[in-house]
Order: C-alpha cells, then sequence, then structure tokens
C-alpha cells in the first residue's frame, strides 16, 4: 500500500519514548480524540489537525506547523493547550478509516516518501488507546 502526499498531512500526532505514530482518518474520525486519550496515558502531543512529515538522516519526521503548535481540539471544549513534542521519529501510521478484525493481525506496511512504515488499524476497544502506548514504548513481537 503506498500514501504518499504533500507535507503538511492532514493528520494528528503524538509520541511516546522518541516514537511517533501518525494517525490518519477522515474527519470527524477522532483522531484528536484518540490522542487526547492517549496523551492522559503519557503520550505527548506533537500535532493536531496537520502534521509536517519531512525526510532526514534516513528517517521520516514528525513537526507541528508553527501556528498549531502545542494545540489540540477538544469537541465541545475547543482548542487546548499542551506542552509540545517533536520533531519526533516516525514509528508507525494508525488509519482509523479502517477497522481491525484479527486478534492477533499480520503485519501490515505502508510507503510514505519512498519509505516502509508499519501500518495499524483501528481497533474498537476501550483499551485500545493504552495498548498504542505500551507499542510505541516497547514495539510488537512476532
Amino acid at each position: 500500500m503506498t500514501w504518499d502526499s504533500p507535507s503538511p498531512l492532514h493528520a494528528t500526532a503524538v509520541a511516546v519514548a522518541g516514537n511517533g505514530l501518525l494517525i490518519r482518518g477522515a474527519s470527524g474520525s477522532g483522531k484528536s480524540g484518540l490522542a487526547l486519550e492517549m496523551m492522559a496515558r503519557g503520550a505527548a502531543l506533537v500535532a493536531d489537525d496537520r502534521v509536517i512529515v519531512s525526510a532526514r538522516d534516513g528517517a521520516l519526521w514528525l513537526s507541528a506547523p508553527d501556528p498549531l503548535r502545542g494545540l489540540i481540539e477538544a469537541r465541545g471544549l475547543g482548542l487546548l493547550s499542551a506542552e509540545p513534542s517533536g520533531p519526533v521519529r516516525l514509528a508507525a501510521i494508525l488509519d482509523l478509516d479502517h477497522a481491525e478484525t484479527e486478534r492477533l493481525p499480520q503485519r501490515r506496511e505502508i510507503m510514505l516518501q519512498g519509505q516502509r512504515i508499519p501500518l495499524l488499524h483501528k481497533a474498537a476497544h476501550p483499551y485500545f488507546p493504552a495498548a498504542l502506548v505500551q507499542y510505541l514504548k516497547g514495539g510488537r513481537r512476532n
């Protein structure tokens, strides 16, 4: 699968332990809400709504456009301030437009700016935000 797009991308990004997660999905799919759930579990905000993806030192890096740095939308509350993080190395992409149907899914990859990046699909479990934080902390076995 390939997903190449000019920067900035319509997405949200968070980081844990120096590993960035790019959260993509249609408007209203829950990108900001998921980021807030992950932030409550220790993730740091990189960018909300627009994410700059840049290639450097053989890796892809995530950062926020200056006007949006340190801001995240919370529906029903408005724009909230958050301690900004980044640039951070891209570790995985989460696609909220596709549901995970497998209990132990096979690894997927996506091409972004000529690099293979692990691709995750959303899972409808209450512990999913916590599982994503742990994924970014320790990776995945198998």
